[in-house]
C-alpha cells in the first residue's frame, strides 16, 4: 500500500532527527472524543448508542428515535471537528508523559483524519501546549511511519486506539513497539483482539514507563 501523498508532503517538512522515534494517535489517546463526541451530539438533536464500535447505525434523531443517514453523521464529525477545541481536552496523564518522553525522543502527532482539519488541530494543539509535529493521513498509517523513521535504525514506538492502525504499522515497520491505548477502556469489548506483539495499556501512567523502556530512554 502507498503513502497518502498529502501526508508524505507533511513528512517531507520535518527537520531530520535520528533519535528514538514515538509516533502517537490523537483521538481517545492525547484528545478525548469518545466521552465529548455524545455530548456535542446531543446540542445537535442526536444521541450517540454504541451497540458497536463505529458511529454509522449508533446515532439517531433526538425528535423521532430514527437512525441519522450516513451523510448526516459525517457532517455532524465534520463540525465537531471544526470546533473541537470547544469539546475535547487532553486524556489523563498524557501531556506529563510525553513531555517526558520527548526529552530524549522525537515525537510526531499522526492521526487519521481529513487533511483539511488539519490547521484546526494544529491551532487547537499549539493553544494547550501541545506543540509536537503533527502529521494527517487519509490512508493506512504503516507507510508514513516507516517514511517517518526513515534510514536510520532507531527505534519506533506506536500508541494507537485502534487495531487496524497498530497491524498497518507491524506490517510496515515489524520491529516497531506497539501500544494499544484507549481513553475508554469500556469500549475494547467491541474490538477485536489486537494482534500478537502488540501491549495493552490502561492508561498514560501505566503506558509511560513502558514505552520509555522499549525505546531505550
Amino acid at each position: 500500500m502507498s503513502i497518502d501523498p498529502e501526508t508524505l508532503r507533511q513528512i517531507e517538512e520535518l527537520s531530520h532527527d535520528d533519535r528514538p522515534l514515538l509516533v502517537l494517535d490523537v483521538d481517545d489517546v492525547i484528545l478525548e472524543f469518545i466521552r465529548p463526541f455524545p455530548r456535542y451530539l446531543e446540542k445537535q438533536g442526536f444521541r450517540l448508542e454504541l451497540g458497536s464500535f463505529r458511529l454509522q447505525g449508533n446515532v439517531f434523531h433526538l425528535e423521532n428515535g430514527e437512525v441519522a443517514e450516513a451523510d448526516r453523521v459525517r457532517e455532524l464529525l465534520t463540525s465537531f471537528f471544526d470546533s473541537q477545541s470547544a469539546w475535547q481536552t487532553v486524556t489523563d496523564g498524557a501531556a506529563e508523559a510525553i513531555e517526558t518522553i520527548a526529552r530524549d525522543a522525537e515525537v510526531v502527532l499522526l492521526t487519521a483524519m481529513p487533511h483539511r482539519h488539519r490547521d484546526t488541530r494544529r491551532r487547537y494543539l499549539d493553544e494547550i501546549g501541545l506543540t509536537y509535529p503533527l502529521l494527517t493521513t487519509e490512508m493506512a498509517k504503516g507507510p508514513a511511519i516507516m517514511r517517518l523513521r526513515g534510514d536510520v535504525a532507531r527505534p519506533v514506538a506506536f500508541v494507537d486506539d485502534m487495531p487496524h492502525n497498530l497491524t498497518s504499522a507491524q506490517e510496515y515497520v515489524p520491529d516497531a513497539h506497539l501500544f494499544h491505548l484507549m481513553a475508554e477502556n469500556d469500549l475494547r469489548k467491541f474490538l477485536p483482539p489486537v494482534s500478537d506483539g502488540v501491549t495493552v495499556v490502561e492508561d498514560w501512567h501505566d503506558a509511560r514507563p513502558r514505552i520509555s523502556a522499549a525505546l531505550g530512554l
